[in-house]
């Protein structure tokens, strides 16, 4: 049996910068990943906010496109158009970002084995079964579930996690009808919380999906009712097609069992609004890795609890903030949502989303919509209350 400090199950990007973290202090890491090839198949819009260079390492040839604004549609149409003087996102090839995670994982000295499939895992003693011809067995002093939404490492003292549904086309339009630069995001309540998207790749190629409570017969039917309704969508041509599952976000999630801490979606490490989740994930592998060195040095593996404790304090508001809008739309109809667009049209609510809207803090944008009073004028009276006791 292999012997490693940390053994790290799943080589997602979350999962390898974990690794690249504990590696470049010193520590023998290694790495399982169930799948043959990483990063394969995409299971990602690939569209991440700009505070992605401030959390991790993102080499520009990874960028297929900088993001300067958005287009938010109505159920009727009503358009809200936002945009920054400089990139708020960037669409990246995550496929290759993917990989590149975990080669810097391995150059910073981590063990990379693929096509291994972690049967269980016993938290007390840290030994990991890996299911294959040899029925391996590896044991280390901290074992990290990184391995998504249908975690096997988190199963072992969590109950079952509850999920969104999500789908995706690539689209070739077959002509220039897209500005790169801006993506188009659709609300719809038959898919609220969830939402629509249409993320340019180049002007005539661009990435549609939604993630929505719904079962893939009906994601492919939305996806395809769209690709009907708009314009700059009809006649296109379907390239691919892509299928995933986003974890909803759970601030009840034990995070940390003996000798054992979640990462990335199998944490539920994902923002309630958009089910996005990478910037945080980077964020959480940095405090994990910080608690994980502490209980390695001090031999005393009661520190790893220092993780899930930062992590709330740096998180807990924001989420608290973001579920709180996610409840919201997710109780209001096409008619509501529709009054909304045109209320926040009226009063000049472009220019304030624009200036004070950031796709991984909306916290900041809410505060401001609260404080001109907005918000109020919108939602009705109950809803308005459930928002302003966030900042009471």
């Amino acid at each position: 049996m292999k012997n490693y400090d940390v053994a790290v199950v799943g080589a997602g990007p979350v999962g390898s910068t974990f690794a690249r973290h504990m590696a470049e202090k010193g520590y023998k890491v290694a790495v399982l990943e169930k799948k043959r090839e990483i990063g394969v198949p995409l299971q990602c819009a690939g569209l991440l906010g700009k505070r992605i260079k401030k959390v991790n390492i993102l080499p520009d040839k990874f960028i297929i496109n900088p993001v300067h604004g958005a287009f938010l549609h109505s159920p009727e149409d009503t358009i809200l158009s936002v945009q920054k003087d400089k990139p708020e996102a960037y669409v990246l090839d995550r496929v290759g970002y993917d990989k590149f995670l975990a080669q810097l994982a391995e150059d910073a000295g981590a063990d990379i084995f693929l096509n291994q499939k972690v049967e269980k895992v016993d938290t007390l003693r840290g030994v990991i079964d890996i299911k294959n011809k040899e029925n391996d067995k590896i044991s280390a002093t901290v074992v990290v579930g990184a391995d998504g939404h249908a975690s096997t490492i988190s199963e072992k003292f969590n109950p079952p996690v509850e999920s969104f549904q999500a789908a995706q086309y690539l689209v070739d339009v077959g002509e220039k009808r897209f500005q790169k630069d801006y993506v188009h995001l659709y609300v719809d309540s038959r898919v609220a919380p969830g939402f629509l998207w249409v993320i340019p790749l180049s002007e005539s190629t661009a990435r549609i999906g939604l993630f929505a409570d719904c079962n893939y017969q009906q994601l492919n039917m939305l996806l395809k009712e769209l690709i009907d309704k708009r314009p700059e969508l009809r006649g296109s041509t379907i390239l691919k097609k892509y299928y995933g599952v986003i974890p909803k976000y759970n601030s009840q999630k034990q995070l940390v069992k003996d000798r054992v801490l979640l990462l990335g979606d199998a944490a539920s490490q994902v923002k309630p609004t958009t089910g996005g989740g990478l910037i945080m994930g980077f964020t959480c592998a940095e405090i994990a890795s910080r608690a994980a060195s502490q209980a390695l040095e001090n031999e005393n593996i009661e520190l790893l609890a220092n993780y899930p404790q930062e992590y709330h304090e740096e998180f807990r508001k924001e989420l608290k903030a973001q579920l709180m809008v996610h409840k919201i739309f997710k109780s209001l109809t096409d008619a509501d949502l529709e009054y909304m667009f045109r209320k926040l049209k009226e009063e000049g609510a472009e220019e304030i989303i624009s200036h004070y809207g950031d796709m991984d803090s909306q916290s900041i944008l809410i505060k401001e919509l609260l404080k001109r009073g907005i918000l109020f004028s919108i939602l009705p009276k109950m809803l308005s209350r459930r928002i302003s006791n966030l900042w009471k």
